[in-house]
């Protein structure tokens, strides 16, 4: 733990750190490969209804669920879908870090203490934050939620701080936070991905303290130049 009078950066890894986006893209073709569009039809389909229903994408719970549905409505179960574990489990989440993902978090870790946060399952999640090295790099300071954005308390009571900064790519989890936070953060929008390039996204919540092309450019010097700026540093 912690000890108050310092600052926490506080890290997302799906389209922030990570390029999760091109990981569905690399699952998909997989899928389509092994076992033909119907079955990547219905696996997306499932795995959007279970996100709508826990709050959070389980790659590992879609498979279940299908193969649960293909037992019950056919009496069989296609062997193709075991291999899809493996794919996803043995997945290199290393080659798909953003450029310059590692590097920021040791010049952040210069100024602050740094911080994992994320949404995910309690299973593939870890898995994907391990295999990907960002675990390492952290130190083990990994805090995986259903939805983060609730979970403030438990943060700041793990590592508290007098200020800190979060950064994600998501514009409604940045407004959440700092409504819940308010002077004692700054928000950092890394602009990635599929939801942060959405208008629709970016129409409905207001904008961040600060918003970065790519997370590569939190290497640069300017960026606590800003951070001071805004009090954060």
């Amino acid at each position: 733990m912690q000890s108050a009078g310092s600052r926490v950066f506080l890290l997302d890894v799906d389209n922030t750190l990570l390029d999760n986006d091109r990981v569905q893209e690399d699952l998909s073709e997989h899928l389509l490969s092994e076992c033909g569009a119907e079955c990547r039809n219905r696996y997306w389909q499932i795995f959007e209804q279970l996100r709508t229903e826990l709050g959070y994408a389980d790659y590992l719970g879609a498979l279940q669920r299908y193969r649960a549905a293909e037992l019950r409505e056919e009496g069989t179960n296609d062997p193709r879908l075991l291999r899809m574990s493996s794919f996803l489990v043995d997945y290199p989440f290393v080659e798909r870090l953003y450029p310059g993902a590692l590097q920021v978090i040791a010049q952040l870790s210069r100024w602050g203490r740094t911080v994992i946060l994320s949404d995910g399952d309690v299973v593939f999640q870890p898995r994907k934050v391990q295999s990907s090295g960002l675990w390492s790099a952290v130190e083990g300071r990994v805090l995986i939620y259903i939805h983060k954005e609730h979970m403030l308390a438990d943060v700041q009571r793990r590592y508290p701080a007098d200020h800190y900064v979060l950064v994600d790519d998501k514009l409604r989890i940045l407004a959440a936070a700092k409504g819940a936070l308010g002077a004692r953060l700054t928000t950092v929008f890394a602009r990635q991905g599929h939801y942060a390039l959405d208008p629709s996204n970016l129409a409905t919540y207001p904008p961040a303290d600060l918003t970065v092309e790519g997370i590569g450019e939190l290497v640069d010097h300017p960026f606590r130049q800003r951070l001071l700026a805004t009090g954060g540093a």
